[in-house]
């Protein structure tokens, strides 16, 4: 995991931001833009609640006067609708801007998201290779779910607090500004802590958005390994993994929460110095002898309902930390470069010649070549069987044609033109491809024969796909048929059963170019068969690429090419490799012998 780790973050395509906290929440609330008029209305509710505060401290110095000056009969139904008018508009301003801001934050979620997946869907094939699934998954979910609070939370008690500090210091300045200036003297101190703390909570939050990924890791590879894990008897073995991911993320927490729980008291404390100073230079006449009785008390009941918007302010900058590291780590993932596509060629009218010129290719994460001075010419709808041992560089050469990976040096030739030229999408359009590695999704055996631009196929072409596929039979004897939900990556069929909704997929897109991985690889003798003869129809007339373990089905192949080491060992026909008594008679008769 941590050499996983570690490889993520010398990804070639990884581009870190040197933005300060400042700029990237500044970006994280561009968001906001496309709900500007919720905002407003936000922000207007948060000024009417925050309004209704120095008011109440106004209805106490009038009620404190009336009282003084024995004017009780005069404002004794005043008073009361007054109080009750702050209350209605205080709980109107509260429902306003809470609501539209959680609305706004549902929004902001959800286009992080959408952004992060359509970005997600375009990245390098080397990017998946090096990042684990589990912490892709986590910058998805739990840096999202962070910024959530920083956008809901932190603006709400922002604006909410902010401007109730305002309001009330704008009041105690006018009814005293020389008491009011005592307190404006310590603001600068409590700047000092808040940032203090503002820098560990952002370097703990990004400590934890780490180690949450690591939970994450764990916890997918033990799900997605359980057979394995019980077979080979790892669940002590992944439990203390799982239990060392989690305590790492527990002792970060435990040290923001200690960060948190410091914060706030000095910061009261802070503030009950300069009230109790406050208090103590008011009842020196020299202060107050402008002041009414009533002025007086409102004054320090304004001073005094400081302290709560105070301390929610140096609270919500936990929050607010936590959302700028989690918005750093998501705008670093939508910042990264997508695959390169600059091709203009169109491939409407594609033939299929395939040719590879000294072509030489290097994974980002390896030091040597993985193909070296591949030269292969492979005529439009012929057959290239790829063969030798595993890791010779088989797949590698296949992978190159749907431009999963760029070559590193020569030239991949598709009917004559570099295959860089091509848009990439328009290219994909004319392959098909069966994994090895099967990939089914989780939603129908339809859905999955019919994926992606072949969703709007009639179900008659479906029908005929399945049953050249070999894969009719045991789709009907299913009690949902094709609307038989596979599970996820097709869980609840056989090997046998998903190879073939794969092969199925492929014989439904009818692309000129086919690359078959071991296509036949899990199925038993018998399916081998009737799916090799349906294979033989697919690839008449189709330029196809055949990886192949199992020499007896590749021996009718055009040509076929020995990989060893990443270089061409042998290329011919079955009959002449044979003849040659070289790499692939050797291979061949120990298969043969087995």
């Amino acid at each position: 995991m941590q050499k996983a780790a570690q490889a993520s973050s010398k990804d070639a395509q990884h581009k870190p931001l040197d933005e300060s906290g400042l700029k990237v929440y500044l970006r994280l609330l561009g968001y906001i833009r496309s709900s500007w008029f919720y905002f407003a209305l936000s922000v207007f509710g948060f000024v009417l609640y925050s309004a209704m505060e120095p008011a109440q401290a106004w209805i106490l110095k009038h009620i404190v006067d009336v009282v003084s000056n024995n004017e009780i009969a005069e404002n004794r139904l005043l008073i009361p609708l007054a109080i009750l008018v702050i209350f209605i508009i205080r709980g109107l301003g509260t429902f306003l801007g809470s609501y539209f801001m959680a609305l706004i934050a549902n929004k902001v979620v959800y286009d992080l998201r959408t952004s992060m997946f359509e970005k997600m869907v375009v990245l390098p094939s080397n990017y998946f290779h090096s990042m684990p699934s589990g912490r892709l998954l986590s910058k998805i979910t739990y840096d999202t779910e962070q910024v959530t609070g920083s956008v809901t939370s932190a603006i709400k008690v922002i604006l909410r607090e902010g401007f109730t500090v305002v309001g009330l210091l704008g009041y105690m300045l006018y009814i005293n500004w020389k008491l009011s200036l005592l307190f404006l003297i310590i603001l600068p101190v409590i700047g000092l802590v808040v940032s203090y703390a503002s820098k560990r909570f952002r370097k703990l939050s990004k400590r934890i958005q780490g180690a949450m990924g690591g939970v994450t890791d764990v916890a997918s590879e033990a799900i997605k390994g359980q057979e394995v894990v019980k077979i080979f008897g790892g669940i002590e073995y992944e439990t203390k993994r799982f239990r060392d991911a989690a305590h790492e993320n527990r002792r970060s927490q435990l040290k923001m929460e200690l960060t948190k729980a410091l914060n706030t008291p000095i910061v009261q404390f802070l503030v009950a110095i300069s009230l109790s100073g406050l208090i103590w230079l008011a009842l020196d006449p020299t202060f107050s002898d402008n002041m009414s009785s009533g002025d007086f008390v409102s004054f320090i009941t304004a001073a005094g309902m400081l302290s709560k918007p105070m301390r929610q302010l140096t609270e919500v900058n936990s929050i607010l930390q936590k959302g700028i590291a989690a918005a750093q780590s998501i705008f670093e993932f939508i910042d990264m470069d997508e695959e390169v596509d600059q091709g203009k060629r169109r491939s409407n009218s594609l033939k299929g010649e395939i040719r590879w010129e000294d072509v030489r290719f290097q994974y980002p994460s390896s030091d040597k070549l993985a193909l070296n001075d591949v030269s292969l010419t492979l005529e439009a709808g012929k057959t290239l069987a790829l063969v030798g041992r595993s890791g010779g560089g088989k797949s590698t050469i296949a992978s190159l044609i749907p431009r999963f990976y760029d070559v590193t040096g020569g030239r991949l030739l598709i009917d004559g033109h570099e295959i860089q030229d091509y848009d990439l999408t328009s290219l994909r359009d004319k392959i098909a491809l069966v994994n090895q590695n099967v990939v089914l999704f989780n939603g129908t055996i339809r859905e999955n024969i019919a994926y992606g631009r072949l969703r709007n196929t009639p179900d008659q072409k479906i029908i005929d796909a399945a049953k050249a596929a070999n894969a009719l039979d045991f789709i009907q004897e299913l009690e949902n048929g094709f609307d038989t939900v596979v599970g996820e990556n097709g869980v609840l069929l056989s090997g046998g059963q998903r190879q073939r909704i794969a092969i199925a997929r492929a014989i439904l897109k009818n692309a000129p170019i086919l690359i078959l991985d071991e296509a036949t690889s899990a199925l038993d003798s018998e399916s081998e068969r009737a799916i090799q003869q349906a294979l033989d129809t697919l690839m008449e007339n189709r330029t196809t690429i055949a990886i192949a373990h199992r020499l007896s089905t590749i021996e009718k192949a055009d040509m076929i090419a020995v990989i060893d080491h990443g270089e061409i060992v042998e290329v011919g026909t079955h009959s002449e490799l044979l003849e040659k008594d070289g790499a692939y008679a050797q291979l061949h008769k120990q298969q043969f012998a087995e």
